[in-house]
């Protein structure tokens, strides 16, 4: 009888993995949807978009982009999280519905709601001055800071936000102290930041470089383990031995949990080469962007151990879980 059980077990196993197998070579046979939990306009909508644009030719099928923003991203991950999991349904997420909202929003999904697919780069946060601020290196910065603690303050995104998550990281670990002062968004924290409101401007590079350009502000350091051509002048955590603490706006692509690890590896390896298309390399140096293109492994990796570490942080600060 148990010679009877292991033969019909394994062939009820093997019949799943040929209809599996199947199932990614006929993947896909219809359009794929994917979601983006932002609205039309911004960087992740910009690189949804021309990576859909980029991976249809090698998918050989149509992928529709559907705008699903509400919840600083929760709404749509949400809807990836429980959508079927045949392959049909994706999200292009960025990393905050990820790994910073669990922390202060009830979100109706864990790490193990969705599975990783790949991940396209980055761009870091940087904190800027004004130019007649006495600092002009990271480490005059660190010292001024750390001299006169609670003196300056420095504009974030929004209480709980990866901005204030990512600065509040690297000043425990300096053992400096700056108060945070919420915005909503970093359009608005640029311009309370030259208007004279904070000290600092801390937020994503696009909405503050044009003022590095015109000499209205200088950027002396990234929330990045490295530095950024397009501030050249401005350190990375490297710079001043805190790499580890690094904490990036980065982007990606998930799936539902359970969706056939034949269907996940082909669209894993679509992706990553429309990642590396001309076209796409372009779109994120327009958006001061740093391509880093990483498969499934590394991706779900770097979701797990940001989302403890800024769990830590958001404890430390008092960051408290609200419902949305």
């Amino acid at each position: 009888m148990r010679g009877i059980l292991r033969g019909v077990v394994a062939g009820v196993l093997a019949a799943g993995l040929m209809t599996g197998t199947a199932a990614a070579q006929d993947y896909p046979a219809r359009p794929v949807t994917l979601i983006v939990p932002a609205p039309p306009g911004g960087g992740t909508d910009v690189f949804a978009r021309q990576i859909a644009e980029a991976v249809e030719p090698i998918l050989a099928q149509k992928v529709i982009v559907d705008n699903r923003a509400g919840g600083g991203g929760t709404v749509g991950t949400t809807l990836v999280s429980a959508a079927q999991p045949d392959g049909y349904t994706l999200g292009f997420v960025w990393n905050s519905p990820l790994t910073t909202s669990p922390h202060s929003l009830t979100v109706a999904y864990t790490p193990d709601s969705y599975a990783p697919v790949m991940s396209i780069g980055y761009s870091s946060y940087v904190l800027c001055a004004a130019p007649d601020f006495p600092a002009a290196t990271a480490k005059e910065l660190v010292e001024r800071i750390k001299a006169e603690p609670g003196k300056y303050t420095y504009g974030n995104d929004g209480i709980g936000g990866t901005m204030q998550l990512a600065a509040e990281r690297v000043f425990a670990k300096l053992g400096a102290k700056v108060r945070p002062v919420p915005f909503g968004g970093a359009g608005e924290t640029a311009r309370n930041f030259l208007g004279g409101h904070v000290t600092f401007y801390g937020g994503s590079l696009p909405p503050i470089l044009p003022h590095v350009a015109a000499g209205k502000a200088k950027c002396l350091l990234l929330t990045s383990a490295g530095r950024n051509p397009a501030l050249p002048q401005a350190s990375g955590l490297d710079d001043i031995g805190l790499g580890a603490e690094e904490t990036v706006l980065w982007w990606g692509l998930i799936a539902p949990a359970r969706t056939p690890p034949a269907v996940l590896a082909k669209l894993e390896k679509a992706f990553m080469a429309a990642a590396e298309t001309d076209k796409f390399k372009d779109a994120m140096d327009k958006q001061g962007a740093t391509r880093r293109v990483l498969g499934a492994r590394e991706t779900g990796a770097l979701i797990r151990s940001e989302l403890a570490a800024l769990g830590t942080v958001a404890k430390a600060i008092g960051v408290e879980r609200k419902a949305q």
